[in-house]
């Protein structure tokens, strides 16, 4: 019988996900790939190791299965979301990877720990419409206006050709 307290066998580490983050816009906003990214950074934290947390491109799409293209995006919306700062630009020729640094999580210095950023609640959600980011120019659109009753006698009517089984004809449309 296990003792209270004690861990089980298989149990270990394991990312405490705070609610506050859960409900976030920042985080609600992540692409799947970013959470598979961010969960990865959170297993190489080992307590006082935060801002020099490494993973390259190519290893997370090795081990996550995605494409490098795909890990970029993911990296730049962590970014742009405030979970993680990168703290120190890798050299792919020497092959040193980035070093990574999850805002939520303090970071170890030589004058003691200092406490988590949570950079992620500065984030707002820019447009919550869905559809494209481009905003309208000014002068683009022109109003709809209805024509008046005097200017209805210059229009002239639309005709169609309508072909068919039954034979074709001209209707007034």
């Amino acid at each position: 019988m296990a003792r209270r307290g004690s861990k089980k066998s298989g149990e270990g580490q394991y990312a405490p996900l705070f609610y506050a983050l859960l409900k976030s816009d920042a985080w609600r906003d992540l692409s799947g790939a970013a959470v598979k990214i961010y969960l990865e950074l959170h297993t190489r934290y080992n307590g006082s190791n935060n801002g020099a947390l490494r993973l390259s491109y190519a290893e997370a799409a090795e081990i996550l299965h995605m494409g490098k293209a795909t890990v970029q995006r993911a990296f730049h919306d962590l970014r742009d979301k405030g979970l993680v700062v990168l703290e120190k630009e890798g050299n792919w020729y020497h092959r040193q990877a980035h070093e990574w640094r999850i805002t939520t999580k303090g970071v170890q210095t030589a004058r003691g720990k200092e406490p988590p950023t949570h950079d992620w609640r500065q984030y707002r959600r820019g447009n919550p419409e869905r559809g494209s980011d481009m905003k309208q120019r000014e002068g683009s659109v022109v109003p709809f206006e209805n024509p008046s009753d005097k200017s209805r006698s210059k229009l002239k009517p639309v005709t169609a050709v309508r072909e068919g089984r039954h034979g074709s004809g001209t209707e007034h449309l």
